[in-house]
């Protein structure tokens, strides 16, 4: 009986040292976590929420409406719709990501023989939108884009 007293005061004792051991740890712990934020360095903010002007840029796009393919005149004229609104992005394309150029010449005896270039243009446009869309004369159709520059340099930095 005495060594079953002596063991369950040894167990009550070892129980109240544990819990006693593991409050004071979590208090340490709370107080070694508001050191080492307040030790942080101040970091800048994340974003800067200034607000940019836009930067709106225009391109035109145009198209004859006679050459187009179709049978009849509204077929044509839809045809140089579309054709102008494709010719506008190849321009804002141009002025987005730039035009590649390639170009040979060739000269004999002092003289100018040949000379030819040819130009490309490649990429992606966001966020342009069609400005209006109208015909000029009789025969000619134009579309006018445009687009902020500030968004499109936003979304390059962001895609880096």
């Amino acid at each position: 009986m005495i060594l079953k007293s002596v063991l369950r005061r040894l167990f009550q004792g070892a129980l109240v040292l544990m819990l006693a051991i593991s409050l004071g740890g979590c208090e340490t712990f709370v107080e070694s976590t508001k050191d080492i934020v307040s030790a942080l360095p101040d970091l800048p903010p994340s974003v800067d929420s200034t607000p940019v002007e836009p930067n709106w840029v225009q391109v035109t796009g145009y198209a004859p409406i006679s050459l187009q393919a179709g049978q009849t005149e509204q077929h044509k004229v839809l045809m140089a719709m579309k054709a102008s609104k494709l010719d506008a992005y190849r321009e804002l394309t141009v002025l987005v990501h730039g035009q590649y150029l390639a170009g040979t010449t060739s000269v004999k005896d002092m003289l100018l023989q040949n000379n030819q270039f040819q130009g490309a243009v490649a990429g992606i446009v966001r966020g342009a939108r069609v400005v209006k869309s109208y015909p000029i004369q009789t025969d000619v159709y134009a579309t006018i884009l445009e687009i902020d520059l500030n968004q499109v340099q936003r979304a390059w930095q962001s895609s880096q």
